[in-house]
């Protein structure tokens, strides 16, 4: 075991390369030669870096490594995220248990595998309504803002409770609250807003219950109007963001490999296979599931002091050659669902199973319905989502 270096190297977040699909070339770099290692935040704060796959698995598995934001040496990638993360009340994501077990079990039964297979029809419709406008539209059309965000959009209004009416107001919120580079003031002007709007939601699910997740939440009787909102806000935020991003980048993806996007719409039954490839492959969750020591910690050969922050960068770990042979190749064939892309653990994404509804839905629907899919513009001209917390595509012209 070695001891802690007496000063970190390298900053996070690393900038990326040339291949928009792949994690920066240092995680990589580190995860081969030294996958837990000692680097350092935008104020000069140490951070542990963990790049390798089994690392991130102890990590993300291992109590001793906490989750909550007010935890001393808890990783804050901005000012604008330690707002976020410390200065309103946590969601369950940012709970240890028993507090953590406590408000997840709540959530569970209606993200079930079996209840989110029976959601399917429902998707499906909103999918092929989507796809509808989108068409009636006319090309080119953006399919991030004209087909990718609305979908996973309407979904999580559905199941929540939330009127879709609102959808420009939480959609522009999430995008202040999700982008790294927004000021703190700002952070804290999103939240206050979206919190009143969710106050008001949860307090008309109390005068009038219905049987959405939001208002079978109120009418437990178990949560505070402020955990009620907490738990609304994390799960409107998380359920729209990463399926978005997965759904055009996804299709990206296949666009950029079309022998790929050919297998599948030649063998649909690979679907299923197809969406555990492109969540190993993107990892949309791009800067990692940060996490601090509550006690002294040996992992990858390095001694982590208690109250010293990590950063699980599981999009490096699901390109580990220890686990996936040719990891930098796209797939759809491959075994790709010992991935990380949903976390691990405990705090694994609860929402999983439904979104993988979702992307079966949209990309299998795009591959079906528009066989001659294209880019309307060259791909140098296509811009990133390198400074927000999910990955992806900002938009994404297309003609069909």
């Amino acid at each position: 075991m070695t001891t802690t270096p007496a000063a970190p190297a390298t900053t996070l977040p690393a900038e990326r390369g040339s291949c928009p699909f792949a994690p920066p070339p240092a995680y990589d770099d580190a995860r081969r030669t030294e996958p837990v290692k000692r680097m350092s935040l935008w104020n000069g704060e140490p951070c542990w870096l963990v790049t390798g796959y089994e690392e991130n698995r102890i990590v993300l598995q291992d109590r001793r490594f906490s989750a909550d934001a007010r935890n001393a040496g808890f990783p804050f990638l901005s000012p604008g995220r330690r707002q976020l993360l410390t200065k309103a009340q946590p969601s369950f994501l940012r709970l240890d248990d028993p507090e953590h077990a406590r408000l997840r079990r709540m959530l569970t039964g209606d993200f079930i595998v079996k209840r989110a297979q029976a959601q399917q029809p429902q998707v499906q419709a909103i999918v092929d309504d989507v796809l509808d406008r989108m068409l009636a539209k006319g090309e080119p059309a953006d399919l991030v803002r004209d087909f990718a965000l609305p979908v996973p959009s309407r979904v999580i209004c559905l199941l929540l409770g939330v009127p879709y009416a609102d959808h420009e107001f939480f959609e522009r919120t999430s995008s202040v609250l999700v982008d790294l580079t927004t000021p703190p003031d700002q952070v804290k002007q999103a939240q206050g807003e979206i919190r009143a709007y969710l106050d008001e939601l949860v307090e008309a699910k109390r005068r009038h219950p219905d049987d959405t997740l939001l208002g079978k939440l109120v009418a437990r009787g178990e949560l505070s109007q402020t955990e009620c909102a907490a738990m609304a806000l994390v799960l409107l935020v998380a359920g729209h963001e990463t399926t978005a991003n997965m759904i055009s980048f996804g299709m990206l993806a296949l666009l950029r490999n079309p022998e790929q996007a050919a297998l599948l719409r030649a063998e649909p039954e690979r679907i299923g296979s197809a969406i555990e490839e492109l969540l190993r492959y993107l990892s949309v969750v791009h800067f990692g599931l940060p996490r601090t020591t509550l006690e002294d910690v040996e992992l990858g050969g390095q001694l982590i002091r208690a109250g010293e922050g990590v950063l699980c960068m599981i999009s490096a770990a699901n390109r580990d050659e220890s686990l996936f042979t040719d990891p930098e190749r796209f797939d759809i064939t491959r075994d790709s669902r010992r991935h990380l892309a949903f976390g691990f653990g405990v705090h694994q994404c609860v929402g999983q199973p439904l979104a993988r509804v979702e992307l079966r839905s949209a990309l299998g629907t795009l591959l079906r319905r528009l066989p001659d899919l294209r880019l309307a513009v060259p791909d140098d001209q296509l811009e990133y989502r390198t400074d927000k917390a999910v990955y992806g595509v900002r938009e994404m012209p297309v003609l069909w």
